[in-house]
C-alpha cells in the first residue's frame, strides 16, 4: 500500500474509532444516575458497545500504521489535538433529553456510516463495520424510543428535547465534513461517501422529529473540524480525566 494511502487509512480509522470512544466516555458519565435503574444499565450498555468498536478499530489502526501503537496507545497516549471524533461526541451529557438528543443524531449517522462502509474494498473495514451495524442498530431503536417518549410527553419533557436539538444542532455538520482523506479513500473505494449518508440522516431525522412532535431546526452555520483535531474545550476535559491513571503509571498492569 502506497505510504500516502496509509496515512489516509490511519486517519479514517482513527476517526471512527475516536467517535465512540470519547461517546462511549460521555455515557459512561451516566453510570449510577441514570433517571431509573433500567435506563442506567442500557446507557452502560451502549458505552461498552461503543468502547468495544473502539477496540476494533483501534487495533486495525495499530496493524495498518505499523508503529506498533496498541489499543491503549492510541486511547490514552495522545493528546487532544490529535483526536479525530466528531464534535457532536464530546459534548456534556445535559440531562437526560440532551444525552437522547445527542445519542439519537450520532446513531443514525453511524447507521447508514457502517452501512454504506460494509461495502469498502478493505475487506477487514468492511467486516468490522458488519458487526458495528449490528450494535447501533439497537442503538438508534432505544433513543428513538425515547425521543417518541419525551418529545410528545409532557410539556416539560418536549422543552427539554427541543432545547437540546437547538442547542447540539450546531455540531451536527461536523458528522458530514470531508476533507483531503475522504477524497483520497473515496476513489480508492474505501472510504464513504458522506454526502449520501448525510441525505439519508437528514430525511431519518426529519421523520422522528415530526412523529416527535419536535421542530426540525433551519440550516445555520455549523462548527466543524474535529476529524482534523480542531475541538471545543469538552474534550481536553475528558481526556483529562480518561488518561490520568496510565499516563500516571504508564508500565501498570492489570
Amino acid at each position: 500500500m502506497e505510504a500516502i494511502l496509509t496515512t489516509h487509512l490511519v486517519e479514517y480509522i482513527l476517526r471512527i474509532g475516536d467517535t465512540s470512544l470519547i461517546l462511549g466516555q460521555r455515557l459512561g458519565e451516566w453510570c449510577g444516575h441514570g433517571p431509573i435503574l433500567e435506563e442506567d444499565i442500557a446507557l452502560t450498555n451502549i458505552s461498552l458497545d461503543l468502547i468495544g468498536q473502539t477496540r476494533a478499530f483501534f487495533a486495525y489502526a495499530g496493524i495498518v500504521e505499523g508503529k506498533n501503537r496498541s489499543e491503549d496507545d492510541l486511547a490514552f497516549f495522545r493528546d487532544a489535538r490529535a483526536y479525530r471524533n466528531t464534535l457532536l461526541a464530546e459534548q456534556p451529557n445535559g440531562d437526560f433529553a440532551k444525552t437522547i438528543v445527542r445519542q439519537l443524531f450520532v446513531s443514525i449517522f453511524q447507521l447508514y456510516f457502517f452501512e454504506e462502509l460494509k461495502n469498502s474494498k478493505d475487506k477487514t473495514l468492511a467486516a468490522l463495520s458488519e458487526r458495528s451495524w449490528k450494535e447501533v442498530a439497537y442503538h438508534v431503536r432505544h433513543c428513538k424510543e425515547w425521543t417518541y417518549r419525551l418529545g410528545d410527553g409532557t410539556k416539560e419533557s418536549h422543552s427539554r428535547m427541543q432545547k437540546g436539538i437547538d442547542e447540539l444542532w450546531r455540531y451536527t455538520g461536523d458528522l458530514f465534513y470531508a476533507n483531503e482523506t475522504d477524497a483520497v479513500l473515496l476513489k480508492a473505494g474505501i472510504a464513504v461517501d458522506l454526502t449520501k449518508v448525510k441525505a439519508l440522516w437528514t430525511e431519518k431525522i426529519k421523520e422522528i422529529l415530526a412523529q416527535a412532535t419536535l421542530k426540525y431546526p433551519e440550516d445555520k452555520f455549523f462548527i466543524t473540524g474535529g476529524c482534523e483535531g480542531r475541538h471545543t474545550e469538552y474534550l481536553g476535559h475528558i481526556l483529562a480525566e480518561m488518561q490520568i491513571l496510565p499516563r500516571s503509571f504508564p508500565n501498570a498492569v492489570w
